[in-house]
């Protein structure tokens, strides 16, 4: 039964500042305890090698002559690319064809197997404790031994586990970790999705017998001021009989606005309810003004000494779905714009770098997107984290399919989703920013499915489980446009008629009629082709879906239309994050900030994906072209009208037909003949210039310049954490490079190869351009400029110092910029 409406109001834990919920539990007559838990990064000074090698786990094995690696690490985006061969289809777009390429959709990177080893000495404080090895992920499937035995493994890489290892430890000697990560099978997944110790690793200890479970807290509100907290502990002596909580919640700034200390007699459930918690006034959670509290938890003996402590970060805001109005926060309707892409990151592949994610979160936010679809399996924590922080609303996604091929290949996915599904919902459900789940992706035209049914069962199966760990928000499955009712086209597909949202890939137009037939269903464009984009969105109703999520806005590795694209090239943003013309449009339909931008289509290409019709275009906004070249221009703005000068001739004014969705905020003027000069885009509305831009003839390149992300400061600024570039090892800054011409502009025909030193407390992590048909590799020093630009990404070491990075290209003047990194 669907009801017409569904109100949640939840807090979730987020990355800014904090809201502390220290839950402290005390245990009475514990003797031999130890104190808090400790967590320690082990990112850092392991031994890579690519290949499988018989015994390679063995304590004993001499890996002295492998490769030293600090994580994250992807070891698949080192490998060279692999050209289809004369009988293989170099793309991933006709499906008329009868062989298909091994390697398109991987990025023609050829799939294997890495091991790692890690050495290190057991700490004597961890003596008389439990030692826990915590992996976020190990990709694509991944085992992990200590000292020779297999201590855990994941099937599925994109969630983490945790092995207890307090039995397996040496005190005389090192100890060694090893790890085997396996991608060989190209069938088991339907992209790039990168290779090995991809996230973080941690070494963990608390008390031997008490101490919190693996993702212990659940932090609800009720969307104004009460918090309940719920607690997982494990507590195996048995003298004990009560356990004492205390619970504090801090506010940004760290401030205790609300404690309290409870008494829990020892559940074999495990699991505790606190009493419910006030916070005075509290602070909404919302996209403009992501504000944070922190939940700390902790167990507490006799004397009232911290046995063990946990923190969950989350956010007070209130969620609301109707069919009459879509969603709404904190009682204001709040349309999703957003992205659906995959995991990966560029140059630096499936390593997830939280400065990388952080600088394409910023940049989505900067061109009005507010949402993050994770298509299509769950992100690394750091996203969330920052997510939460800089106010992104997710849809959190945990599968493709629902099929053993696309899951890892090694375990059936009728044995996997019953471990999963616990893992993933009692990771993320503290989040802020994730508005509701999503169990899969396109898989309701799969007869093959677990029980014949198109997805209905395995559904009807899942539900309930991920309500026992979250009962706050609602479930989808985005559905594949080619995917309706198996008896009539005119007819959702079953599947549809489960979910709490209908979810649809592109096909938008069957809003409005499946609306009519079946009134309680609530809409999201779970992916849209930004080869339609406006369209797409001005012909909803956008009072009363939910939103959309742009597939592929972001150019990726895999999923080629064509060799020699290494990847995905129809995307609003190159994969170096550089803006594509179109970038424009959605900031023009996003925002309310006065848009306008030139855009020219250089070339175009028909395609079909999923059933979709596309169009590959190669855009550019540049005014350096030859003499007499025909040009089609498109303006994309979203004022009024906008006027063409080119060389200060009047090409004359057009109006924005807001009238048209087909043609909104974007004018167009056709056989536009190139001259040497400028052409400017002046922007008006209600006759007042509110918007130009204007683009020169540049001259010869004769020099590089260097701009960093993260330029040097006096000081950190007060309250920004990533306002510096941080020396723990793994901070990144990202260093563009532009051949300029003797005025300074751009020289967008510019083609050098520039060769990048680092030098001092960094190292040269990737380098890049826009370009997605090049057969360079990211993992080298050196980058030929694409439109004149191409990018350095440079990572920090631990000791914090000065750093110098100098570019040169053949004929061009070099450039040395100085930066410097800082302790945290």
């Amino acid at each position: 039964m669907h009801s017409p409406s569904f109100s949640l109001k939840s807090g979730v834990r987020t990355l800014a500042e904090r809201l502390v919920v220290l839950i402290v539990i005390a245990c009475f007559a514990a003797p031999g305890l130890a104190g808090p838990r400790t967590t320690e990064l082990m990112n850092f000074g392991w031994r890579f090698h690519s290949g499988d090698i018989a015994g390679a786990e063995a304590l004993d094995f001499d890996d002295s002559a492998w490769r030293l690696v600090d994580l994250p690490h992807d070891f698949q985006i080192e490998q060279p690319w692999v050209a289809p061969t004369a009988d293989e289809r170099p793309d991933t777009s006709d499906p008329g064809a009868n062989v298909r390429s091994r390697l398109s959709s991987r990025g023609f990177k050829l799939m294997g197997i890495g091991w790692y080893r890690k050495s290190f000495s057991a700490d004597p404080q961890w003596r008389g404790r439990r030692v826990v090895l915590d992996f976020e992920g190990i990709l694509y499937t991944g085992d992990a031994y200590l000292n020779g035995q297999l201590i855990g493994k994941t099937d599925y890489g994109y969630l983490g586990f945790e092995a207890d290892v307090t039995k397996l430890l040496r005190w005389d000697s090192d100890n060694v970790l090893a790890v085997r990560a396996d991608t060989r099978n190209p069938e088991n997944s339907r992209w790039y999705t990168g290779a090995g110790l991809y996230r973080d690793v941690h070494v963990v200890t608390t008390s031997p017998d008490v101490f919190f479970a693996r993702h212990p807290l659940y932090i609800t509100t009720n969307g104004s001021d009460s918090v309940s907290i719920q607690a997982e502990v494990t507590c195996t002596a048995r003298d004990i009989k009560y356990l004492r909580m205390r619970a504090r919640i801090r506010d940004q700034r760290g401030r205790i606005v609300s404690e309290q200390t409870t008494d829990e007699r020892v559940s074999a459930t495990r699991e505790y309810k606190l009493q419910p918690m006030h916070i005075a006034d509290a602070h909404r959670w919302d996209v403009d003004d992501p504000y944070l509290y922190t939940a700390e938890v902790s167990i507490l003996d006799g004397d009232g000494r911290e046995l063990d402590n946990v923190r969950a970060r989350f956010g007070v805001r209130q969620l609301e779905f109707s069919p009459l109005f879509g969603m709404k926060l904190n009682g204001r309707k709040v349309l999703l714009k957003g992205i659906a892409n995959h995991h990966t990151l560029g140059a630096l592949g499936a390593a997830a770098y939280p400065r990388a994610i952080e600088k394409r979160l910023r940049l989505l936010k900067d061109f009005g997107f507010n949402h993050i679809r994770t298509s299509h399996n769950p992100y690394s924590e750091n996203l969330l984290d920052l997510c939460d922080s800089l106010g992104m609303l997710v849809v959190d996604e945990l599968y493709d399919k629902w099929l053993t091929q696309y899951c890892g290949g090694r375990t059936p996915w009728t044995e996997l989703w019953q471990h999963d599904l616990p893992e993933w919902i009692r990771r993320d459900r503290n989040h802020p920013s994730i508005v509701f789940w999503s169990l899969g992706n396109e898989l309701q035209t799969y007869a093959n499915l677990p029980f014949g049914d198109w997805g209905v069962t395995p559904y009807r199966m899942m539900k309930p489980l991920l309500h026992r760990y979250d009962s706050t928000r609602l479930v989808t499955v985005a559905m594949h446009p080619r995917g309706r009712n198996q008896q009539t086209d005119s007819l959702p597909a079953p599947l549809v008629m489960e979910t709490d949202i209908a979810a649809y890939n592109y096909r938008y137009m069957y809003f409005p009629g499946d609306g009519r037939r079946f009134p309680w269903m609530m809409f999201y464009q779970s992916e849209a082709t930004t080869a339609a984009m406006g369209p797409n969105y001005y012909e909803m109703d956008l009072d009363k879906v939910i939103g959309l999520a742009y597939w592929g806005a972001i150019d990726y590795l895999g999923e080629s239309q064509g060799w020699p694209a290494k990847g995905w090239a129809q995307g609003v943003f190159n994969i170096d994050l550089t803006t594509k013309p179109n970038a424009y449009l959605a900031k023009s339909i996003f925002t309310d900030e006065p848009v306008v931008h030139i855009c020219f289509q250089e070339q175009s290409q028909d395609i079909e994906w999923n059933g979709v019709s596309q169009r590959i275009r190669r855009l550019t906004d540049h005014w350096t072209r030859h003499e007499g070249e025909q040009l089609s221009l498109t303006v994309y703005t979203n004022a009024d009208e906008v006027e063409i000068i080119v060389n200060g001739k009047s090409l004359g004014t057009k109006p924005n037909d807001r009238t048209n969705p087909k043609v909104r905020n974007q004018i167009r003027w056709e056989k536009l003949t190139y001259e040497p000069g400028y052409i400017e885009a002046v922007a008006r509305t209600n006759g007042r210039i509110v918007a130009r831009h204007r683009e020169e003839t540049a001259g010869e390149a004769v020099a590089l310049r260097l701009k960093a992300d993260l330029e040097p400061a006096a000081r950190p600024l007060a309250g920004v954490e990533s306002s510096y570039w941080k020396a723990d090892g793994i901070d990144l800054n990202h260093i563009s490079v532009a051949a300029v011409d003797k005025r300074g502009r751009v020289v967008p025909t510019a083609d050098a190869d520039v060769h990048f030193e680092v030098e001092g407390a960094a190292s040269l992590a990737a380098v890049s351009s826009g370009d997605h048909y090049s057969d360079e590799l990211t993992q080298t020093d050196h980058r030929h400029l694409y439109l004149g630009r191409a990018l350095a990404i440079v990572r920090s070491s631990h000791t914090p110092g000065d750093v110098t990075v100098t570019a040169t290209a053949p004929g061009l003047k070099a450039a040395r910029l100085k930066l410097k990194t800082q302790r945290q």
